[in-house]
């Protein structure tokens, strides 16, 4: 295994118990890992020129423009572009699963806050803003979109003393969130989606009226995923506590398997169709994917608006 691999491995960041040394971990692992990043402030591809102002860094004037022209110019480059970036976790009681994992595992909701701790790590490093949104049945918390690196303190601090312990409602939060997004920007969701699929479509669907490029991170555990039961086993609901069912699950799991690829199918047929970017993540494996589809977003976003 790589230096770099090695931070994406969920088993390894399980036994980090501080969320921000977990994401920091991932970061740093990944853009290590990385040939060449396109992400270097203003080290990164010339765009243009524009006069200089009052205020502007003076390293960024252009000397051999003002030689021939005797008019001060600011080189501009890809990177000055500011991302307002909007992260929504689900804190619902679903992503608790499973309530009681080995040490070398994490449950949806550390695999999730992770990735988005990491997420807000990579942005603010790269000059963007982000802000966060944690919901459930509701709108449980809010940050407001910063770039500053100390805003990274109350992200982190606000997704530790949150948690999983609610019901879901897709089609009553995201409306609500879309309508308190004035600005154009990037609106990324990270979930387990164990909601109606058509309620949570036309949830999304706001965004994109809105002209918000949006991002789901998909996340589910690789039980559910995999459904590698055995033995007789009873299964609870967590989110209707009222729901139990003991059953032989070998003789469930076809259809199981089935129903799930039928689930994941209108999910990403409904993404493709509203141009909405998706991808799957295993809690049973890396954190690269959701890293690797941000930055993909976001390059294709930048290509498309040049």
């Amino acid at each position: 295994m790589s230096a770099s691999a090695k931070y994406f491995q969920p088993d390894v960041l399980s036994r980090i118990s501080r969320l921000e040394l977990r994401a920091r971990h991932v970061v740093e692992g990944f853009v290590s890992g990385m040939h060449k990043s396109p992400y270097k402030g203003f080290s990164v591809e010339f765009a243009n020129h524009r006069p200089y102002a009052p205020g502007d860094d003076i390293r960024h004037i252009d000397w051999r423009a003002y030689a021939k022209a005797d008019r001060f110019y600011i080189k501009e480059y890809e990177e000055e572009t500011n991302m307002r970036v909007h992260i929504l976790l689900d804190c619902s009681a679903s992503m608790a699963y499973p309530e009681h994992p080995n040490s070398d595992r994490m449950n949806k909701w550390d695999y999730a806050a992770t990735v988005a701790a990491s997420l807000a790590h990579l942005l603010v490093y790269q000059q963007d803003g982000v802000g966060l949104t944690l919901f459930d049945a509701d709108i449980v918390k809010q940050l407001p979109v910063s770039t500053s690196r100390s805003s990274l303190v109350d992200f982190v601090n606000v997704i530790e003393a949150a948690g999983p312990g609610n019901k879901t409602d897709m089609k009553t939060v995201l409306p609500r969130v879309a309508s308190q997004i004035p600005r154009r920007g990037m609106v990324v969701v990270i979930s387990d989606l164990l909601a109606d699929v058509d309620e949570l479509v036309r949830g999304l669907q706001r965004f994109s009226y809105g002209k918000h490029d949006v991002l789901i991170l998909h996340v589910l555990d690789q039980d559910e995923i995999e459904f590698p039961f055995a033995e007789r086993t009873l299964f609870e609901g967590m989110e209707d506590v009222d729901q139990r069912v003991l059953t032989d699950p070998q003789s469930l799991r076809r259809d199981y398997l089935e129903a799930l690829e039928a689930y994941l199918g209108r999910i990403r047929r409904a993404c493709l169709d509203n141009r909405i970017d998706y991808a799957l993540l295993n809690t049973g494996e890396g954190m690269d994917v959701a890293l690797s589809t941000f930055l993909a977003t976001r390059m294709h976003r930048r290509r498309a608006t040049a």
